[in-house]
């Protein structure tokens, strides 16, 4: 077996270090030495063929070694850490990725396959290589599937043709994803499969004959006119077969295309030349040519297509393509990305652009929890048929089959398909529904003033990428207005059970909150709150026990507080006790004052500062004196939270800087008036750069009330900046 692997990669790979694949075989070997597969052989079998296919491809050492050990982790008692000590941690994450999820419970099967689909793309979002391992594993697995229980046949069977002929596809790996479906066939129609393979072999030597013929006839003319080809007669594959038999209603003797000559030449120009002796010596069939050169497909597919009248008046299919093309049609991405060694990196620079569709896929499964609705736009999205259209600009978009102006103005940017109006194609307007065709082009028109898509667009469109931003602008908006409504029930109930909100949602208190629901924010529990999930009392509730628990535990009590104010102000001085709705360390009712430096109100985060003969002195945090005065003599700073101040008003300052404009002055007056706002002064004057500056003072209930009055007069025309006034 080593030596059979070692051949391959002589035969097929560059600079791959033998020495340390035979250690890697070592390894895998002693690894799953006790093991036996459903055929009995040793373990250690699959493995090496699975390193034998990656071989076949070309790879690097790193994957061919990750292949000999992708069930390592997986199937013994060897771990991550084992497999990254002895290799390298380039090796390890491979065969990791590779790995499925263990040790969970799934409600259905379904479940199961959606969570390792989705960690298999997230690992090839990583590395690339990790798919081509999973491939050869699966491929090898399906050429031993004989040896498994019926039941299993047909689950592996299915989940191939779900899940992996669609992924090989999508890579534009065609060698692997034929042998894939033909092998699913033969286990899930078994029948159809048998029945057949006996059809066409009925009709084997003249098909082969004909073919013959016509490569001969083609050959002569070839030589004629000087290009160099290699011809070859590809029987279609089982699987294309029986799928036109299904989709068309037809039996096999209506299927008249049952074999395809291809032509390999060395340049792209011989490929046209070649073309037109084909197309001379045959009539073409009209509407059934394909240019794949000038426009590959999503998976590096490049080949020119066409279908010809050939002799006996049966059409069949005519393959034009180079030999670097030819290469990529076999083994799409494992001949082209950037971890091969030996190869010029520069070839693969445009390969991000090539895997685009993995991004759209990990974009759009990131807000799909469902497992069926997942499993079944992944289908969707792998193997549905394309169109390619131009932008204005003349670049090719392809989209799948049917897609409208709207998946395409979601694939151009999610903002133009949130602005969709309408659309022109080739020059002409058409409805949203129009279904786009190959070759148009599309204009997309869109509006600054458009709402948002309409929810019926989710019936319209085609493509997972559109849905999942459709019912993401959706979801945005609604959890908006959760958010606001939840933060003002829960404000409710804390002011009905005379607390601050925004006091107790801190610290230990909200982290057990978010550890109970998995919240990762605040708004995260303002929207559940909204939706009415959550009970807002029992947020409340939860949060206020928590709080005073601690404050029990830590502040210190009133009578430590009298005591140290006492020896600061004065007994006397008692009597001018203020009660503000403030706390100090947990205590209320004692001498406490603002500072005009830097008013603070209701939900800025405030320190306390013991003054002499004046009680506390109240300073936002962020306040430059109380910095000064934390630093010079932080003895005398005592924490100071919000309590409960019912229709109190809160001095503060703010200052407005706005063009100079006519009616300025009058507008926010009125702003200030529609607010409910108490006014205390108001003092403008304008600056040598026509600019003018307003400072006006203001008595507010809180934060919130303030930013409210803030963001009003922010909007208004010619308002260049609106902030409070700071030291």
């Amino acid at each position: 077996m080593l030596e059979k692997l070692l051949s391959k990669i002589e035969n097929n790979c560059n600079n791959v270090d033998k020495d340390l694949i035979i250690k890697a075989f070592n390894f895998s070997y002693a690894a799953h030495k006790e093991q036996k597969r459903e055929s009995g052989e040793p373990y250690i079998v699959h493995p090496v063929e699975v390193a034998c296919i990656l071989a076949e491809m070309g790879l690097d050492a790193s994957t061919i070694v990750a292949g000999l050990l992708h069930d390592v982790i997986e199937d013994t008692v060897y771990t991550f850490e084992d497999v990254s000590r002895e290799f390298n941690i380039e090796v390890a994450n491979l065969v990791e990725g590779v790995t499925k999820l263990g040790l969970i419970k799934y409600k259905t099967k379904e479940e199961e396959q959606a969570d390792n689909v989705r960690k298999m793309l997230l690992a090839m979002a990583k590395d690339i290589r990790v798919i081509l391992i999973k491939l050869a594993d699966r491929l090898h697995n399906m050429r031993t599937l004989k040896y498994m229980p019926i039941a299993k046949q047909k689950q592996k069977a299915k989940e191939t043709l779900d899940i992996y002929a669609p992924l090989a596809h999508r890579l534009g790996m065609s060698k692997i994803k034929w042998e894939l479906e033909d092998l699913s066939l033969r286990y899930l129609n078994p029948n159809e499969y048998y029945n057949l393979v006996r059809k066409i072999a009925e009709k084997r030597v003249e098909r082969e004959d004909n073919i013959n013929n016509i490569m001969e006839e083609l050959k002569y003319n070839l030589n004629i006119v000087g290009i160099e080809a290699e011809l070859d007669g590809r029987p279609k594959h089982f699987y294309s077969i029986y799928r036109k038999m299904v989709t068309q209603n037809k039996t096999i003797d209506q299927v008249f295309d049952l074999t395809a000559v291809r032509i390999l030449v060395n340049d792209i120009g011989n490929c046209y030349a070649a073309l037109g002796i084909v197309h001379t010596v045959y009539k073409p069939i009209p509407g059934r040519f394909k240019d794949y050169i000038a426009m590959p497909k999503p998976n590096m597919y490049q080949s020119l297509h066409s279908t010809v009248i050939g002799p006996h008046g049966k059409p069949f299919e005519i393959q034009i393509r180079t030999y670097e093309m030819h290469k990529t049609a076999e083994y799409g991405i494992a001949a082209h990305w950037k971890y091969k060694e030996g190869t010029d990196q520069s070839d693969d620079k445009n390969l991000d652009s090539k895997l685009s569709w993995l991004k759209d896929i990990l974009e759009w499964q990131g807000e799909t929890f469902d497992a069926e609705e997942f499993m079944e736009g992944f289908k969707i999205d792998l193997f549905s048929d394309e169109v390619f259209v131009f932008t204005p600009k003349g670049e090719v978009i392809n989209l799948p089959l049917d897609a409208t102006p709207i998946d395409f103005a979601y694939r151009i940017h999610t903002d133009i398909g949130n602005k969709c109006m309408g659309a022109k194609v080739n020059g002409r307007m058409v409805p949203l529904e129009y279904h786009l065709k190959t070759g148009e082009i599309v204009e997309v028109i869109t509006s600054p003033t458009a709402k948002g898509p309409n929810i019926d667009w989710l019936n319209i469109t085609k493509s997972n990428q559109a849905k999942s931003k459709i019912k993401a602008w959706f979801k945005k908006s609604k959890r908006e207005e959760s958010i606001e409504k939840g933060k003002e029930l829960l404000e409710r109930e804390s002011k009905r059970q005379e607390y601050n909100f925004g006091v107790i949602a801190k610290g230990e208190a909200i982290e057990k909150i978010y550890k109970k629901y998995n919240f990762r924010s605040l708004d995260d529990l303002f929207a559940y709150v909204g939706v009415g999930d959550i009970m807002p009392s029992t947020v409340v509730n939860r949060l206020k026990e928590v709080y005073e628990n601690k404050n029990k535990q830590e502040n210190m009590t009133v009578e430590d507080i009298e005591e140290k104010i006492t020896k600061t102000i004065g007994k006397d001085d008692k009597k001018k006790l203020d009660y503000s709705g403030l706390i100090v360390k947990g205590e209320g009712n004692l001498l406490v004052r603002f500072a005009k430096c830097c008013n603070p109100v209701p939900g800025d985060e405030i320190i306390g500062y013991i003054t002499m003969g004046r009680g506390v002195s109240v300073h936002r945090r962020d306040c430059k004196n109380a910095k000064s005065l934390m630093n010079n003599d932080a003895n005398k700073v005592v924490e100071v939270s919000w309590g409960v101040s019912e229709g109190k008003g809160y001095i503060t300052e703010i200052q407005i800087k706005a063009d100079d404009k006519y009616g300025l002055l009058s507008s926010i007056m009125e702003i200030i008036t529609l607010t409910k706002t108490q006014l205390y002064s108001i003092n403008a004057k304008t600056l040598k750069n026509n600019v003018a500056l307003i400072n006006i003072k203001l008595k507010v209930a809180g934060i919130d009330n303030l930013k409210e009055l803030q963001k009003k007069i922010a909007k208004l025309s010619g308002v260049l900046e609106v902030y409070r006034i700071k030291n």
